[in-house]
Protein backbone atom coordinates (compact mmCIF):
# COMPACT_ATOMS: atom_id res chain seq x y z
CA UNK A 1 0.00 0.00 0.00
CA UNK A 2 1.47 3.28 -1.17
CA UNK A 3 1.70 6.21 1.94
CA UNK A 4 1.63 9.98 1.85
CA UNK A 5 5.24 11.06 1.89
CA UNK A 6 6.58 14.21 3.95
CA UNK A 7 10.12 13.76 3.60
CA UNK A 8 12.68 13.43 0.34
CA UNK A 9 11.97 12.96 -3.25
CA UNK A 10 8.58 10.99 -3.20
CA UNK A 11 7.40 8.17 -6.21
CA UNK A 12 4.71 7.31 -7.60
CA UNK A 13 5.66 3.22 -6.50
CA UNK A 14 5.66 4.32 -2.78
CA UNK A 15 3.36 7.32 -2.12
CA UNK A 16 0.64 9.07 -3.86
CA UNK A 17 1.55 11.72 -5.54
CA UNK A 18 0.36 14.84 -7.80
CA UNK A 19 1.60 14.72 -11.57
CA UNK A 20 1.96 17.98 -12.43
CA UNK A 21 1.14 17.66 -15.78
CA UNK A 22 1.07 20.99 -17.00
CA UNK A 23 4.14 22.32 -14.70
CA UNK A 24 6.31 19.66 -16.11
CA UNK A 25 5.67 20.03 -19.78
CA UNK A 26 5.82 23.68 -19.23
CA UNK A 27 9.56 23.17 -17.93
CA UNK A 28 10.12 20.51 -20.63
CA UNK A 29 9.08 23.28 -22.91
CA UNK A 30 11.84 25.38 -21.54
CA UNK A 31 14.29 22.88 -21.63
CA UNK A 32 14.00 22.01 -25.38
CA UNK A 33 14.38 25.91 -26.24
CA UNK A 34 17.81 25.51 -24.59
CA UNK A 35 16.65 28.14 -21.82
CA UNK A 36 19.15 28.48 -18.22
CA UNK A 37 16.05 28.09 -15.95
CA UNK A 38 16.08 29.22 -12.69
CA UNK A 39 13.61 28.34 -9.64
CA UNK A 40 13.87 29.32 -6.37
CA UNK A 41 10.90 28.34 -3.81
CA UNK A 42 10.35 27.69 -0.64
CA UNK A 43 11.54 23.63 0.76
CA UNK A 44 9.65 20.90 1.10
CA UNK A 45 7.53 21.86 -1.97
CA UNK A 46 8.26 19.00 -4.25
CA UNK A 47 11.23 20.73 -6.10
CA UNK A 48 14.03 18.19 -6.17
CA UNK A 49 11.05 15.59 -6.66
CA UNK A 50 9.67 17.97 -9.77
CA UNK A 51 13.72 18.31 -11.19
CA UNK A 52 13.57 14.10 -10.94
CA UNK A 53 10.91 13.38 -12.93
CA UNK A 54 11.52 16.05 -15.78
CA UNK A 55 14.86 14.40 -16.37
CA UNK A 56 12.89 11.25 -16.05
CA UNK A 57 10.59 12.23 -18.70
CA UNK A 58 13.99 13.81 -20.99
CA UNK A 59 15.83 10.72 -20.76
CA UNK A 60 12.44 9.01 -22.30
CA UNK A 61 12.06 11.33 -25.17
CA UNK A 62 12.16 9.45 -28.29
CA UNK A 63 12.18 12.17 -30.56
CA UNK A 64 15.33 13.97 -28.89
CA UNK A 65 18.41 12.55 -27.05
CA UNK A 66 19.06 14.72 -23.92
CA UNK A 67 21.94 13.80 -21.58
CA UNK A 68 20.63 14.37 -18.19
CA UNK A 69 22.96 15.25 -15.55
CA UNK A 70 22.18 16.45 -11.62
CA UNK A 71 24.24 17.25 -9.31
CA UNK A 72 23.62 19.01 -5.26
CA UNK A 73 25.44 21.78 -3.88
CA UNK A 74 24.13 21.23 -0.14
CA UNK A 75 27.23 19.65 1.10
CA UNK A 76 29.80 22.50 -0.04
CA UNK A 77 28.50 25.83 1.99
CA UNK A 78 31.72 25.81 3.66
CA UNK A 79 34.12 24.35 0.77
CA UNK A 80 36.38 26.68 -0.66
CA UNK A 81 36.28 27.46 -3.97
CA UNK A 82 39.06 25.11 -5.36
CA UNK A 83 37.57 21.93 -3.23
CA UNK A 84 34.01 22.30 -4.48
CA UNK A 85 35.26 22.67 -8.08
CA UNK A 86 37.47 19.43 -7.29
CA UNK A 87 34.30 17.50 -5.47
CA UNK A 88 31.70 19.47 -8.13
CA UNK A 89 34.10 17.20 -10.81
CA UNK A 90 33.63 13.76 -9.33
CA UNK A 91 30.08 14.02 -8.78
CA UNK A 92 29.50 14.95 -12.69
CA UNK A 93 32.18 12.20 -13.52
CA UNK A 94 29.81 9.74 -11.34
CA UNK A 95 26.53 10.92 -12.96
CA UNK A 96 28.02 10.59 -16.50
CA UNK A 97 28.50 7.30 -15.67
CA UNK A 98 25.50 6.39 -14.16
CA UNK A 99 23.76 7.50 -17.73
CA UNK A 100 25.87 5.14 -19.76
CA UNK A 101 25.08 2.59 -17.52
CA UNK A 102 21.02 3.24 -17.39
CA UNK A 103 21.39 2.88 -21.27
CA UNK A 104 23.57 -0.27 -21.16
CA UNK A 105 26.80 1.16 -23.08
CA UNK A 106 29.78 2.41 -22.10
CA UNK A 107 32.08 5.28 -22.88
CA UNK A 108 34.61 5.52 -25.86
CA UNK A 109 38.07 4.75 -24.79
CA UNK A 110 38.54 8.56 -26.17
CA UNK A 111 35.96 9.89 -23.27
CA UNK A 112 37.09 7.64 -20.92
CA UNK A 113 40.88 9.17 -21.01
CA UNK A 114 39.34 12.60 -21.24
CA UNK A 115 36.92 11.86 -18.13
CA UNK A 116 39.79 10.19 -16.41
CA UNK A 117 42.57 12.60 -16.80
CA UNK A 118 40.28 16.26 -16.40
CA UNK A 119 40.64 18.03 -13.43
CA UNK A 120 38.70 21.33 -12.16
CA UNK A 121 40.30 23.66 -10.28
CA UNK A 122 37.95 26.70 -10.94
CA UNK A 123 35.62 27.86 -13.31
CA UNK A 124 37.48 28.48 -16.05
CA UNK A 125 38.37 24.53 -16.51
CA UNK A 126 34.75 24.14 -16.24
CA UNK A 127 34.21 26.09 -19.34
CA UNK A 128 36.54 24.17 -20.88
CA UNK A 129 35.43 20.99 -19.37
CA UNK A 130 32.15 21.32 -20.91
CA UNK A 131 32.66 22.66 -24.06
CA UNK A 132 34.99 19.27 -24.62
CA UNK A 133 32.58 17.46 -23.13
CA UNK A 134 29.82 18.89 -25.51
CA UNK A 135 32.35 17.78 -28.47
CA UNK A 136 31.92 14.08 -27.21
CA UNK A 137 28.52 14.36 -27.33
CA UNK A 138 27.56 14.88 -30.63
CA UNK A 139 24.09 15.66 -31.45
CA UNK A 140 23.10 14.99 -27.52
CA UNK A 141 22.12 17.81 -25.88
CA UNK A 142 23.17 17.90 -22.31
CA UNK A 143 21.14 19.04 -19.70
CA UNK A 144 22.48 20.06 -16.44
CA UNK A 145 20.49 20.25 -13.10
CA UNK A 146 21.56 22.01 -9.88
CA UNK A 147 19.70 21.11 -6.78
CA UNK A 148 20.15 23.05 -3.45
CA UNK A 149 22.13 25.77 -5.63
CA UNK A 150 22.16 27.76 -2.45
CA UNK A 151 25.11 25.93 -0.50
CA UNK A 152 27.62 26.98 -3.37
CA UNK A 153 30.62 28.91 -1.66
CA UNK A 154 30.33 32.20 -1.76
CA UNK A 155 33.58 32.46 -3.44
CA UNK A 156 32.79 30.52 -5.76
CA UNK A 157 29.90 32.19 -6.59
CA UNK A 158 30.07 34.70 -9.17
CA UNK A 159 32.98 33.10 -11.24
CA UNK A 160 30.56 30.11 -11.45
CA UNK A 161 27.37 32.16 -12.67
CA UNK A 162 30.01 33.84 -15.44
CA UNK A 163 31.15 30.81 -17.01
CA UNK A 164 27.60 29.65 -17.67
CA UNK A 165 26.58 33.34 -18.56
CA UNK A 166 29.74 32.94 -20.92
CA UNK A 167 28.37 29.59 -22.52
CA UNK A 168 24.80 30.77 -23.04
CA UNK A 169 25.57 33.91 -24.53
CA UNK A 170 27.93 32.39 -27.18
CA UNK A 171 25.83 29.54 -28.02
CA UNK A 172 25.26 27.37 -30.62
CA UNK A 173 22.98 24.63 -31.29
CA UNK A 174 25.14 21.95 -29.64
CA UNK A 175 26.17 25.06 -26.63
CA UNK A 176 27.33 22.50 -23.62
CA UNK A 177 25.29 22.24 -21.27
CA UNK A 178 22.33 22.96 -23.66
CA UNK A 179 19.94 23.89 -21.22
CA UNK A 180 20.69 24.46 -17.25
CA UNK A 181 18.41 24.05 -14.40
CA UNK A 182 19.33 26.02 -10.62
CA UNK A 183 17.16 24.72 -7.93
CA UNK A 184 17.68 26.55 -5.09
CA UNK A 185 15.56 28.61 -1.86
CA UNK A 186 17.43 32.19 -2.05
CA UNK A 187 17.18 34.21 -5.51
CA UNK A 188 20.39 34.78 -7.31
CA UNK A 189 19.98 38.59 -6.55
CA UNK A 190 20.06 37.39 -2.72
CA UNK A 191 23.46 35.72 -2.77
CA UNK A 192 25.57 38.64 -1.63
CA UNK A 193 27.02 39.33 -5.08
CA UNK A 194 29.17 42.47 -6.31
CA UNK A 195 26.19 44.84 -7.17
CA UNK A 196 28.07 46.45 -9.87
CA UNK A 197 27.87 43.54 -11.93
CA UNK A 198 25.48 41.33 -13.08
CA UNK A 199 26.69 37.46 -13.61
CA UNK A 200 23.28 35.77 -14.73
CA UNK A 201 21.00 38.36 -16.43
CA UNK A 202 20.07 35.73 -18.99
CA UNK A 203 18.03 33.45 -16.01
CA UNK A 204 14.40 32.12 -17.13
CA UNK A 205 12.10 32.00 -13.61
CA UNK A 206 10.47 29.37 -13.15
CA UNK A 207 7.51 28.88 -10.42
CA UNK A 208 6.60 25.90 -8.96
CA UNK A 209 3.24 26.48 -7.22
CA UNK A 210 1.96 25.10 -4.07
CA UNK A 211 -1.08 22.35 -5.07
CA UNK A 212 -4.43 23.74 -6.52
CA UNK A 213 -7.85 22.56 -4.85
CA UNK A 214 -7.94 20.19 -7.93
CA UNK A 215 -4.31 18.70 -7.42
CA UNK A 216 -5.84 18.61 -3.37
CA UNK A 217 -8.49 16.34 -4.88
CA UNK A 218 -6.47 14.25 -7.53
CA UNK A 219 -4.17 13.45 -4.30
CA UNK A 220 -6.63 12.16 -1.90
CA UNK A 221 -8.49 10.51 -4.73
CA UNK A 222 -5.47 7.95 -5.14
CA UNK A 223 -5.67 6.84 -1.74
CA UNK A 224 -9.53 6.76 -1.99
CA UNK A 225 -9.18 4.63 -5.55
CA UNK A 226 -6.59 1.99 -3.21
CA UNK A 227 -8.23 1.42 -0.14
CA UNK A 228 -11.78 2.58 -0.75
CA UNK A 229 -12.27 4.93 1.80
CA UNK A 230 -13.46 8.37 0.91
CA UNK A 231 -13.47 11.94 2.23
CA UNK A 232 -16.14 14.89 2.10
CA UNK A 233 -15.82 17.22 -0.20
CA UNK A 234 -15.60 19.95 2.41
CA UNK A 235 -12.27 18.16 4.23
CA UNK A 236 -10.67 18.16 0.69
CA UNK A 237 -11.53 21.85 0.68
CA UNK A 238 -10.51 22.52 4.27
CA UNK A 239 -7.27 21.15 4.02
CA UNK A 240 -6.95 23.26 0.93
CA UNK A 241 -8.11 26.47 2.48
CA UNK A 242 -5.98 25.78 5.86
CA UNK A 243 -2.33 24.87 3.98
CA UNK A 244 -3.19 26.77 0.92
CA UNK A 245 -1.95 23.72 -0.75
CA UNK A 246 1.42 23.84 0.53
CA UNK A 247 2.71 20.28 -0.25
CA UNK A 248 4.44 19.42 2.95
CA UNK A 249 1.38 20.37 4.70
CA UNK A 250 -1.61 18.94 2.51
CA UNK A 251 0.46 15.46 2.91
CA UNK A 252 0.88 16.02 6.46
CA UNK A 253 -3.11 16.12 6.87
CA UNK A 254 -3.34 13.56 4.82
CA UNK A 255 -0.77 11.12 7.03
CA UNK A 256 -2.74 11.89 10.36
CA UNK A 257 -6.01 11.57 8.70
CA UNK A 258 -4.91 8.17 7.18
CA UNK A 259 -2.11 6.32 8.76
CA UNK A 260 -2.32 8.07 12.72
CA UNK A 261 -6.04 8.53 13.93
CA UNK A 262 -6.78 5.04 13.44
CA UNK A 263 -10.35 5.91 11.56
CA UNK A 264 -11.96 2.81 10.09
CA UNK A 265 -11.61 2.41 6.46
CA UNK A 266 -15.04 1.80 6.30
CA UNK A 267 -16.22 5.11 7.60
CA UNK A 268 -15.38 8.54 5.45
CA UNK A 269 -13.35 11.09 6.49
CA UNK A 270 -15.59 13.58 7.79
CA UNK A 271 -14.74 17.07 9.42
CA UNK A 272 -15.11 15.42 13.14
CA UNK A 273 -11.89 14.12 11.86
CA UNK A 274 -10.22 17.24 10.33
CA UNK A 275 -10.95 19.35 13.12
CA UNK A 276 -8.89 16.36 15.39
CA UNK A 277 -6.08 16.46 12.85
CA UNK A 278 -5.77 20.31 12.47
CA UNK A 279 -5.37 20.75 16.11
CA UNK A 280 -2.41 17.99 16.33
CA UNK A 281 -0.73 20.17 13.28
CA UNK A 282 -1.25 23.68 15.16
CA UNK A 283 0.53 21.69 18.47
CA UNK A 284 3.11 19.46 16.78
CA UNK A 285 6.55 20.52 15.42
CA UNK A 286 6.71 18.71 12.10
CA UNK A 287 9.69 20.18 10.41
CA UNK A 288 7.93 22.31 7.95
CA UNK A 289 6.57 24.60 10.86
CA UNK A 290 10.15 24.24 12.58
CA UNK A 291 11.64 25.78 9.26
CA UNK A 292 9.10 28.51 9.09
CA UNK A 293 9.87 29.82 12.84
CA UNK A 294 13.30 29.40 12.12
CA UNK A 295 13.38 31.67 9.35
CA UNK A 296 11.04 34.12 11.16
CA UNK A 297 13.37 34.62 13.92
CA UNK A 298 16.67 35.02 11.36
CA UNK A 299 16.34 38.77 11.14
CA UNK A 300 14.69 41.14 14.56
CA UNK A 301 12.84 43.01 11.80
CA UNK A 302 10.66 40.08 10.21
CA UNK A 303 8.29 40.46 13.56
CA UNK A 304 7.33 44.10 13.14
CA UNK A 305 6.45 43.06 9.16
CA UNK A 306 4.33 40.40 10.21
CA UNK A 307 2.44 41.92 12.66
CA UNK A 308 1.45 44.93 10.35
CA UNK A 309 0.17 42.25 7.89
CA UNK A 310 -1.47 40.33 10.34
CA UNK A 311 -3.40 43.18 11.93
CA UNK A 312 -3.93 45.78 9.77
CA UNK A 313 -6.91 44.96 6.65
CA UNK A 314 -5.19 48.82 5.21
CA UNK A 315 -2.26 46.15 3.65
CA UNK A 316 0.99 46.37 2.90
CA UNK A 317 2.07 46.54 -0.49
CA UNK A 318 4.02 43.52 -2.10
CA UNK A 319 7.40 44.25 -4.00
CA UNK A 320 9.85 42.29 -3.98
CA UNK A 321 12.18 45.15 -4.48
CA UNK A 322 11.90 45.43 -0.40
CA UNK A 323 14.29 42.94 0.93
CA UNK A 324 11.96 42.49 3.93
CA UNK A 325 9.53 41.30 1.46
CA UNK A 326 11.50 39.52 -0.76
CA UNK A 327 13.20 37.31 2.24
CA UNK A 328 10.03 36.42 3.43
CA UNK A 329 8.47 35.43 0.61
CA UNK A 330 11.19 33.54 -0.80
CA UNK A 331 10.73 31.45 2.90
CA UNK A 332 6.89 30.70 1.80
CA UNK A 333 5.98 32.77 4.77
CA UNK A 334 3.77 35.57 2.56
CA UNK A 335 2.49 35.80 -1.03
CA UNK A 336 1.00 38.27 -3.27
CA UNK A 337 -2.89 39.14 -2.70
CA UNK A 338 -5.49 39.48 -5.07
CA UNK A 339 -4.66 42.79 -4.40
CA UNK A 340 -1.66 43.27 -4.44
CA UNK A 341 -0.95 43.34 -0.59
CA UNK A 342 1.09 41.17 1.18
CA UNK A 343 -0.59 38.21 3.10
CA UNK A 344 0.44 35.29 5.33
CA UNK A 345 0.08 32.36 3.29
CA UNK A 346 -2.06 29.94 5.61
CA UNK A 347 -3.60 29.97 8.51
CA UNK A 348 -1.25 27.19 10.02
CA UNK A 349 1.96 30.08 9.53
CA UNK A 350 -0.36 32.67 11.26
CA UNK A 351 -0.94 30.59 14.13
CA UNK A 352 2.40 29.76 14.57
CA UNK A 353 3.90 33.39 13.65
CA UNK A 354 1.20 34.73 17.06
CA UNK A 355 2.74 31.61 18.74
CA UNK A 356 6.32 32.36 17.73
CA UNK A 357 6.28 36.61 18.62
CA UNK A 358 3.68 35.90 21.42
CA UNK A 359 5.52 36.36 25.14
CA UNK A 360 5.91 33.13 27.17
CA UNK A 361 4.74 35.26 30.42
CA UNK A 362 3.27 38.86 29.48
CA UNK A 363 2.80 39.76 32.88
CA UNK A 364 -0.82 40.37 33.19
CA UNK A 365 -1.80 36.69 33.64
CA UNK A 366 -3.11 37.53 37.35
CA UNK A 367 -5.46 40.16 36.40
CA UNK A 368 -7.03 37.89 33.59
CA UNK A 369 -9.83 37.22 36.41
CA UNK A 370 -11.55 39.69 39.33
CA UNK A 371 -11.11 38.56 42.42
CA UNK A 372 -12.75 34.85 43.53
CA UNK A 373 -13.59 34.04 39.73
CA UNK A 374 -11.92 30.91 37.87
CA UNK A 375 -12.12 30.25 34.28
CA UNK A 376 -14.19 27.55 35.18
CA UNK A 377 -16.97 29.80 35.44
CA UNK A 378 -17.80 30.85 32.10
CA UNK A 379 -18.94 27.47 31.27
CA UNK A 380 -22.28 26.80 31.70
CA UNK A 381 -23.88 24.05 33.60
CA UNK A 382 -24.42 22.20 30.78
CA UNK A 383 -20.55 22.55 30.00
CA UNK A 384 -20.94 24.73 26.78
CA UNK A 385 -18.76 28.26 27.31
CA UNK A 386 -20.49 31.90 27.98
CA UNK A 387 -18.79 33.83 25.62
CA UNK A 388 -20.89 37.09 26.42
CA UNK A 389 -19.64 36.83 30.36
CA UNK A 390 -16.18 35.39 28.93
CA UNK A 391 -15.63 38.70 26.47
CA UNK A 392 -17.56 41.39 28.70
CA UNK A 393 -14.69 39.82 31.36
CA UNK A 394 -11.62 40.67 28.67
CA UNK A 395 -12.90 44.56 28.56
CA UNK A 396 -12.69 44.78 31.79
CA UNK A 397 -9.54 43.13 32.11
CA UNK A 398 -8.41 45.74 29.41
CA UNK A 399 -9.71 48.49 31.32
CA UNK A 400 -8.65 47.26 34.76
CA UNK A 401 -4.75 47.05 34.13
CA UNK A 402 -4.66 50.46 31.72
CA UNK A 403 -1.32 51.74 30.65
CA UNK A 404 0.28 48.98 32.02
CA UNK A 405 -0.59 47.00 28.46
CA UNK A 406 2.41 48.93 27.56
CA UNK A 407 4.97 46.74 29.58
CA UNK A 408 4.11 43.80 28.23
CA UNK A 409 7.33 42.40 26.88
CA UNK A 410 8.39 42.56 23.11
CA UNK A 411 4.77 43.15 21.76
CA UNK A 412 4.48 46.91 20.29
CA UNK A 413 1.78 48.75 21.24
CA UNK A 414 0.08 48.69 18.32
CA UNK A 415 -0.35 44.78 18.23
CA UNK A 416 -0.67 44.65 22.14
CA UNK A 417 -4.88 44.44 22.14
CA UNK A 418 -4.66 41.35 20.02
CA UNK A 419 -1.99 39.40 21.29
CA UNK A 420 -3.55 39.82 25.16
CA UNK A 421 -6.68 38.55 23.48
CA UNK A 422 -5.46 35.73 21.48
CA UNK A 423 -3.11 35.01 24.78
CA UNK A 424 -6.06 35.35 27.04
CA UNK A 425 -8.65 32.48 25.03
CA UNK A 426 -5.68 30.56 24.68
CA UNK A 427 -5.19 30.59 28.40
CA UNK A 428 -9.02 29.95 28.71
CA UNK A 429 -8.97 27.09 25.78
CA UNK A 430 -6.28 25.24 27.29
CA UNK A 431 -7.72 24.97 30.64
CA UNK A 432 -11.09 23.91 29.55
CA UNK A 433 -9.20 21.05 26.85
CA UNK A 434 -10.81 23.10 24.02
CA UNK A 435 -9.37 24.06 20.34
CA UNK A 436 -8.68 26.95 19.43
CA UNK A 437 -7.48 27.78 15.58
CA UNK A 438 -7.28 30.72 13.19
CA UNK A 439 -8.96 30.71 10.35
CA UNK A 440 -7.57 33.17 7.84
CA UNK A 441 -10.29 35.13 5.24
CA UNK A 442 -8.31 37.78 3.38
CA UNK A 443 -4.69 36.74 5.18
CA UNK A 444 -3.90 40.10 6.54
CA UNK A 445 -6.06 42.45 9.07
CA UNK A 446 -8.51 40.24 10.39
CA UNK A 447 -8.00 36.83 12.73
CA UNK A 448 -10.79 34.68 12.97
CA UNK A 449 -10.29 32.76 16.03
CA UNK A 450 -12.40 29.81 16.24
CA UNK A 451 -12.65 27.84 19.46
CA UNK A 452 -13.85 23.92 19.59
CA UNK A 453 -15.19 22.81 23.12
CA UNK A 454 -18.02 20.33 23.90
CA UNK A 455 -19.11 19.54 20.22
CA UNK A 456 -20.07 23.52 19.72
CA UNK A 457 -18.02 26.17 17.55
CA UNK A 458 -17.43 29.77 18.78
CA UNK A 459 -16.13 32.11 16.09
CA UNK A 460 -14.52 35.67 17.63
CA UNK A 461 -13.01 37.55 15.07
CA UNK A 462 -10.62 40.67 15.92
CA UNK A 463 -9.69 43.58 14.38
CA UNK A 464 -8.03 47.09 14.72
CA UNK A 465 -9.97 50.14 14.48
CA UNK A 466 -9.27 51.15 10.98
CA UNK A 467 -12.43 53.44 10.57
CA UNK A 468 -16.20 53.66 10.46
CA UNK A 469 -16.63 52.37 7.07
CA UNK A 470 -14.09 49.20 7.98
CA UNK A 471 -15.47 48.74 11.20
CA UNK A 472 -18.84 47.98 9.48
CA UNK A 473 -17.59 46.20 6.41
CA UNK A 474 -15.87 43.63 9.20
CA UNK A 475 -19.35 43.01 10.35
CA UNK A 476 -20.96 41.95 7.01
CA UNK A 477 -17.83 40.07 6.18
CA UNK A 478 -18.05 38.03 9.77
CA UNK A 479 -21.43 37.16 9.48
CA UNK A 480 -20.44 35.74 6.04
CA UNK A 481 -18.26 33.94 7.51
CA UNK A 482 -20.90 32.61 10.24
CA UNK A 483 -22.95 31.99 7.39
CA UNK A 484 -20.42 29.65 5.53
CA UNK A 485 -19.68 28.03 8.76
CA UNK A 486 -23.17 27.17 9.54
CA UNK A 487 -22.93 29.17 12.80
CA UNK A 488 -25.89 31.04 14.27
CA UNK A 489 -24.02 33.51 16.21
CA UNK A 490 -20.48 35.27 16.03
CA UNK A 491 -18.31 37.61 18.36
CA UNK A 492 -16.55 41.10 16.56
CA UNK A 493 -13.76 42.56 18.72
CA UNK A 494 -12.04 45.76 17.52
CA UNK A 495 -9.19 47.45 19.36
CA UNK A 496 -9.55 50.96 19.21
CA UNK A 497 -5.74 53.39 19.31
CA UNK A 498 -6.99 56.20 18.56
CA UNK A 499 -6.26 59.46 20.92
CA UNK A 500 -9.94 59.68 21.82
CA UNK A 501 -11.18 56.10 21.54
CA UNK A 502 -14.95 54.92 21.80
CA UNK A 503 -15.80 52.18 23.86
CA UNK A 504 -18.98 50.17 22.74
CA UNK A 505 -20.40 46.93 22.96
CA UNK A 506 -23.43 45.95 20.90
CA UNK A 507 -25.74 42.78 20.25
CA UNK A 508 -27.63 42.89 16.37
CA UNK A 509 -29.05 40.44 13.95
CA UNK A 510 -27.70 40.49 10.39
CA UNK A 511 -29.31 38.49 8.05
CA UNK A 512 -30.61 35.85 10.73
CA UNK A 513 -27.49 35.90 12.64
CA UNK A 514 -26.26 37.59 16.32
CA UNK A 515 -23.41 39.41 16.65
CA UNK A 516 -22.12 40.80 19.57
CA UNK A 517 -19.76 43.49 18.66
CA UNK A 518 -16.65 45.44 21.43
CA UNK A 519 -14.63 48.25 20.54
CA UNK A 520 -12.00 48.61 23.19
CA UNK A 521 -10.04 51.39 23.68
CA UNK A 522 -6.51 50.66 24.38
CA UNK A 523 -4.30 53.24 26.10
CA UNK A 524 -1.77 54.61 23.94
CA UNK A 525 0.41 56.11 26.85
CA UNK A 526 1.44 55.99 30.35
CA UNK A 527 -0.28 58.59 32.51
CA UNK A 528 3.38 60.59 32.94
CA UNK A 529 3.18 61.54 29.17
CA UNK A 530 -0.53 62.56 28.98
CA UNK A 531 -1.51 65.57 28.56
Amino acid sequence: MKTFSTYGPVNPEDNYVVSRTEELADFINRVKQGRYIVVFAPRQTGKTTFFQWALDALAADASETYFPVEVNFEVYEDSTASDFYASLYNRIYEEIQCVFEKRGLVPSEALSQFLENTKLTDHVAMMDFFQQFGAFLGDEKLVLIIDEFDGIPRAAVKGFLHSLRNIYVHRSMRACPYSVGIVGVKSIAQLNLDRSISPFNIQDEFTLPNFTLEQVRELLAQYTDEVGQAFTSEVVERIHRRTAGQPFLVNRFAQILTEEMDIPKTETVAMTHFSKAYAEILEENNTNLTHLVTNIRRDPRFKNLLMEIVSYERGTRFSLRQELISELATYGVIEKGPDGMCQILNPIYQHCILQAFKPVINGLERDYLPEDTDFLDYLTPTGQINMERLLDNFRNFIARVGFRILQVPETPKEYVGQDLLYAYLDQFVSLIRGVMSLEVQTGRGRMDLVIFHNAQKYIVETKIWEGTRRYKAGKAQLAMYLKSEKASKGYYVVFDHRAEPEASIETETINGLTLRSYVIPVVQEVPSQQT
